[in-house]
C-alpha cells in the first residue's frame, strides 16, 4: 500500500477540481465532485504506477507529505 498527497484545485468558473499529485510528475486528473476528484486521483495513481512498472522506472514514495500555506500579498 502506497500513501500520496492530492492537491485538490477548485474551479471557480466551471466548477469540480483539478487534481495533482506532486510525489507523481505529471500526474493530473479532474472531477466534478471532490469525490468523483479522488476516485480519479486513485486510478490515474494506478494507472500511472503500472505504467512506470512496465517501463522499469522507479515507482516514488512520497517520504514527507507537501505542506501547504495560504499567504497575503499587497497587489
Amino acid at each position: 500500500m502506497r500513501r500520496y498527497t492530492l492537491l485538490l484545485i477548485p474551479d471557480a468558473e466551471e466548477g469540480g477540481f483539478t487534481v495533482r499529485v506532486p510525489a507523481l510528475p505529471g500526474l493530473t486528473t479532474e472531477g466534478d465532485t471532490l469525490e468523483e476528484s479522488i476516485a480519479n486521483a486513485r486510478d490515474a495513481i494506478a494507472l500511472w504506477i503500472k505504467s512506470a512498472e512496465k517501463h522499469g522506472e522507479p515507482i516514488p514514495d512520497e517520504e514527507l507529505p507537501p505542506q501547504t500555506i495560504t499567504i497575503e500579498v499587497a497587489a
